[in-house]
């Protein structure tokens, strides 16, 4: 029975793997065939989109840029590329059961299996295909990828249940990350001819712009996440040493990156309400919760404070090289302030009535 799971597992892995590392692929052969290359070797495009793959799971690169091969770290990865292979496990696991008859003692151990050999694959792939100049770090594969894995694969067949508290937190964080993806959006449209202003002095061409484009997009939950770490109060970075915060604003050369054509360009106190719609959410939280109980109330604030750990430590990291060594929210800062502000508005939404009946 074992031997008939793990089989059965593994070609799934293979498919779902292809599912994404072909189609990235072929787009990498393109944009080769179309850039041209001093060498020649096919092998490029095929190690980039191996590349590719393992940046679309969050899988942190250690560099040596050319031509004086100087230190750099690739950690700061598009979270929108997190979709692609979250379809692809789905899609995988969910033909496994099927071929396990939909047996339900034998799904637990296939999702398991699922998820070990996804993660062991991708260790072997991040390990086979790094370069003088480009190594994937191998190592640090399990971090990101088993639990990426082990989370999609909870949602194939029968789904697990999820208790009250993170139904309610996860909600809570959705709603903060929604008004803060509309604020990005009035943002990019409000500094439109900046942001076609960069896009001219890239000309990436037509491939190169359509594959800008891509880029942009994918990166669009990270300057989300930025823009609720504005909006809190804590602000974000974008280079060694700067901070973007409404109560300050310290800010050097930035990268000729589309996105950050809707960077603010100077101090706004007026954006510290956003702190206010923080406290209501927390306020809210609790509205949702009180009728059952506090402890629920409790649970969904310590699992707040674990998915905005999570979404700050995925939301922050290195861009290449040591002046963009810190992008991105300060994770620590970014779950302290919205920890707080929840707390603070399901506090005064539980003892503010009283005192005022008082």
């Amino acid at each position: 029975m074992f031997g008939r799971v793990l089989g059965t597992t593994l070609a799934q892995v293979v498919r779902s793997i292809a599912y994404v590392l072909l189609p990235t692929s072929f787009i990498s052969l393109l944009a080769w065939a179309t850039a041209g290359s001093a060498t020649g070797n096919t092998g490029d495009p095929l190690r980039a989109a191996l590349w590719i793959w393992l940046a679309a799971h969050q899988v942190p690169f250690s560099l040596a840029l050319p031509p004086a091969h100087i230190a750099g770290y690739l950690s700061y990865l598009p979270l929108g590329a997190v979709i692609f292979p979250i379809l692809a496990i789905r899609s995988g696991l969910s033909r496994t059961i099927d071929r396990l008859d939909h047996d339900s003692s034998l799904v637990p151990l296939a999702r398991t299996l699922f998820a070990v050999q996804y993660t062991l694959i991708a260790m072997l792939l991040s390990y086979f295909s790094s370069t003088t100049a480009v190594k994937p770090v191998w190592y640090l594969a399990p971090l990101f990828v088993l639990p990426i894995t082990l989370i999609t694969s909870a949602t194939v067949g029968r789904r697990l249940t999820f208790a009250q508290a993170a139904l309610y937190s996860s909600r809570a964080i959705a709603l903060l990350l929604g008004i803060a993806s509309i604020i990005f959006g009035i943002s990019i449209f409000t500094n439109l001819h900046t942001v076609r202003t960069i896009t001219t002095v890239l000309q990436p061409g037509i491939v190169g712009g359509v594959l800008l484009l891509l880029l942009n997009i994918l990166y669009i939950p990270n300057a989300v996440v930025a823009t609720l770490g504005y909006f809190s109060g804590t602000g974000f970075a974008v280079g060694s040493g700067t901070l973007v915060a409404p109560w300050s604003f310290h800010l050097n050369s930035i990268p000729a990156f589309p996105l950050l054509g809707a960077l603010p360009t100077s101090k706004s106190l007026l954006s510290l309400f956003g702190i206010a719609v923080v406290i209501l959410t927390g306020a809210l939280l609790a509205s949702w919760t009180i009728d059952l109980n506090t402890k629920i109330l409790v649970q969904s604030q310590v699992i707040c404070a674990i998915i905005c750990a999570v979404i700050g430590f995925a939301g922050s990291g290195a861009l290449l090289t040591d002046a963009m060594s810190a992008v991105g929210v300060s994770p620590w800062k970014f779950t302290l302030s919205i920890t707080a502000e929840l707390s603070i508005g399901a506090f005064l939404a539980l003892y503010l009535p009283r005192l005022v009946k008082r």
